[in-house]
């Protein structure tokens, strides 16, 4: 996927992140802190890193800035209904950098944290791997605990072999 226009990009990063907050949306309240060991991320210290990787590391670098990543900890957004403002707000905040850029900006290079030099279209590419990545654990972590979780696009996988024609 080549990004020359930000809105065809903006579209698809809508649809990843309505996907991602499904998910999130299904995190038992009292659970937000949940961790599977010692030293992992919690359930909420996903949702913030999601949050704050985009907001502070892939949005200020797509723009020629510097990453001012803050963490995941719960100095950030304690509490469930903090937790799911957060990753609103930061969200919001990306977008309308990602708006900001134009298609010479896209096309341009950026420094990533690593000290990579990078197209920027690429780097905003690698910005949904990574919270695709960390949906992804999400999933996991919930499923650790038993709690029911979205189809990730409509159908669960015995839905998808009932309507499957066999091989």
């Amino acid at each position: 996927m080549i990004i020359t226009k930000i809105d065809d990009f903006l579209s698809y990063v809508d649809s990843v992140r309505g996907r991602t907050r499904r998910v999130v949306q299904t995190i038992p309240p009292d659970q937000i802190e949940w961790t599977h060991r010692d030293g992992a991320f919690t359930l909420g210290g996903l949702v913030r890193h999601i949050a704050s990787a985009e907001r502070y590391m892939f949005a200020e670098t797509a723009r020629g800035n510097v990453s001012v990543y803050p963490g995941h900890g719960r100095d950030l957004a304690d509490g469930y209904e903090a937790v799911l403002a957060f990753f609103d707000r930061t969200h919001g905040e990306a977008l309308d950098i990602y708006r900001s850029l134009s298609p010479e900006a896209l096309a341009g290079r950026c420094t990533t944290p690593a000290g990579t030099s990078i197209t920027t279209w690429k780097w905003l590419r690698a910005m949904v791997e990574h919270e695709i990545h960390h949906r992804g654990q999400l999933y996991l972590m919930l499923s650790m605990l038993g709690v029911p979780t979205p189809p990730l696009y409509g159908l669960t996988e015995e839905q998808l072999r009932e309507r499957s024609v066999p091989a």
